[in-house]
């Protein structure tokens, strides 16, 4: 028996990958968290598969869900929305799995910062203005933030950020920032990438504060902030000039 923690994407149910999609239609039981996982993606389930909401669940109840298939030899498909490497919560039950001696796997999922930056249809690194993206978040009542790790000091670098489950903190973003990357810096604000009712507000660290109190946005969205995200006028990446010499163009 074995639990195939599964990205499954950030949302929409043809984004998730070839591997996650045949695993679940393996599987007899799926938990879900159908909080943020789209219910689009259940229809890959085998027909009389065990389907489970963990949204409502604590960590004690998903665990005896896990036990319950391992003694009915039943393989687990775990969905968790867009991929499994940032803020996915499986550290903790992947060391409950360990402690029962249960096997499980990981399959990637596509990002929501990458279905975000296609939905603004932006390349988030451009050169000679940002080679560098930093995914972050702020602090919360689910987990707090090292104290090192803050706005200010990733700011300091001028590169992109991507900031993830920070909409109900926009205040102490643009504070925290403007000091670092000025009021003239472009924002732009990703909620529900790839739902049906996604939302996209750009704008500049000095207005959108004044832009999203007239179209306000509660959850499941990215902040992002950096120059990159509206630069026109930026030199051309070497990669594709005709006098550029690599191993794979033979002049």
């Amino acid at each position: 028996m074995t639990v195939h923690f599964i990205g499954a994407g950030p949302g929409a149910a043809d984004l998730i990958t070839v591997r996650g999609r045949d695993l679940i239609g393996k599987c007899p039981v799926c938990l879900y968290a159908g909080s943020i996982v789209s219910p689009e993606l259940l229809q890959y389930c085998p027909p009389g598969a065990r389907i489970i909401d963990t949204a409502p669940m604590s960590l004690d109840e998903i665990e005896a869900e896990y036990v319950r298939a391992a003694d009915a030899g039943e393989d687990v498909a775990r969905l968790h929305s867009g991929d499994l490497s940032i803020w996915s919560a499986v550290a903790e039950q992947i060391r409950r799995l360990q402690m029962h001696g249960i096997d499980y796997t990981m399959t990637p999922g596509v990002p929501a910062f990458a279905a975000a930056a296609a939905a603004l249809g932006r390349e988030l690194t451009i050169p000679a203005v940002a080679q560098s993206l930093v995914l972050t978040r702020v602090s919360g009542r689910a987990s707090p933030m090292p104290n090192d790790e803050t706005l200010a000091r990733f700011g300091a670098t001028g590169a992109t950020l991507a900031i993830h489950l920070a909409i109900h903190a926009l205040a102490d973003v643009v504070g925290e920032l403007t000091p670092i990357y000025g009021a003239e810096c472009p924002v732009a604000v990703v909620a529900k990438a790839t739902w049906p009712d996604e939302r996209i507000i750009r704008g500049s660290l000095g207005d959108i504060e004044a832009t999203l109190a007239e179209n306000p946005i509660e959850r499941t969205a990215i902040i992002f902030v950096g120059p990159s995200l509206t630069a026109a006028d930026f030199r051309e990446s070497s990669l594709y000039d005709p006098a550029y010499q690599r191993r794979f163009r033979g002049r």
